[in-house]
């Protein structure tokens, strides 16, 4: 499995990036030659043409490691019987074209805002404006979980997706 926020960790940590976000927004974002997310986001999330700019340096960046990395589990052998990629913004950086199939993991609002609350993220609302609605995301997707339970429920649902995959 391979999960996008981890290579966005990867990417920022890289010096490539880190001069890019220091010469849009100065050295304040990345204090000690080390990016500071918070204040990435603070700049990025200013404004629609900010938030572009983020989107459209990081994205292209994210797939092309996402793609090496399926490279690398394709060359497997074995190959192993599916490969996972977390993607949150799956729609939004219109990645989809480059998987098998999408998934899209749904839950009802007030429960997602509960969720958020016990994870420390306070603006959850303003973080899922920029995103498609969880509708839209689902309408999109080839399969389809409601996350209305609990952890154990949610593993059972994604076993029962990934028997439907494998055929």
């Amino acid at each position: 499995m391979i999960s996008s926020d981890a290579v966005v960790h990867e990417l920022y940590a890289s010096p490539e990036v880190r001069d890019l976000v220091v010469a849009r927004w100065g050295e304040e974002v990345a204090p000690g030659g080390v990016v500071d997310r918070a204040a990435v986001a603070a700049r990025a999330f200013a404004s629609p043409e900010e938030r572009a700019w983020l989107e459209g340096m990081l994205w292209p960046r994210v797939g092309a490691r996402i793609a090496q990395w399926r490279e690398q589990v394709l060359a497997m052998d074995p190959p192993p019987p599916a490969a996972v990629n977390e993607v949150p913004l799956l729609f939004e950086a219109g990645m989809e074209a480059g998987f098998d199939a999408t998934l899209a993991i749904v839950a009802p609002e007030e429960l997602r805002a509960e969720r958020a609350g016990a994870r420390g993220h306070a603006a959850v609302a303003e973080r899922t404006s920029r995103q498609l609605s969880q509708e839209e995301k689902a309408a999109r997707a080839t399969h389809v979980v409601v996350n209305d339970g609990s952890i154990d429920d949610l593993q059972a649902k994604l076993s029962e997706v990934l028997a439907k995959l494998r055929g």
